[in-house]
């Protein structure tokens, strides 16, 4: 399952699909953006990183610019396209659209497409994510009041 999206506040159970995914082999990846356009929000998207990082899900940080991308492939049979990030107030507060395809030949468009983005972004590593306890006691705030931002 590949992602993109600008905005990564993950929920408990969306979080922990994300892990249990990576860990039994699936190709989790995610794109977002390299270049924040809310500073606070992106921070809390990195928290999210190293967890992910270890469970084996690859993250890539579009290095150009911010990527505003929202949308999801799956076994190139699957594809998500539209306006829901991959957080709690897209998720399940806003009226937000996307259109769902099956074996539609845009995939193979978006999968190119996708490709063609990770190519110019870094993937993040755990070396990558180090913070020291001010930095994770900041993460954690952050999350607690993620559903508000």
């Amino acid at each position: 399952m590949w992602f993109y999206t600008p905005y990564l506040m993950l929920g408990d159970s969306l979080f922990d699909a994300f892990i249990r995914a990576a860990k039994r082999g699936v190709d989790v990846r995610i794109i977002m953006p390299g270049i924040a356009d809310k500073k606070v929000v992106f921070r809390l998207s990195r928290s999210y990183y190293r967890q992910l990082i270890e469970a084996g899900v690859k993250i890539y940080e579009y290095t150009p610019g911010f990527v505003h991308a929202k949308g999801c492939i799956c076994d190139d049979k699957l594809a998500v396209l539209g306006s829901v990030n991959l957080d709690y107030r897209s998720l399940f507060l806003h009226f937000e659209c996307s259109s769902i395809f099956y074996d539609s030949s845009i995939i193979k468009t978006f999968k190119a497409d996708i490709l063609d983005t990770q190519s110019k972004c870094k993937q993040r590593t755990l070396e990558d994510t180090k913070s020291g306890f001010f930095g994770r006691l900041i993460d954690g705030v952050l999350r607690i009041f993620a559903p508000l931002l």
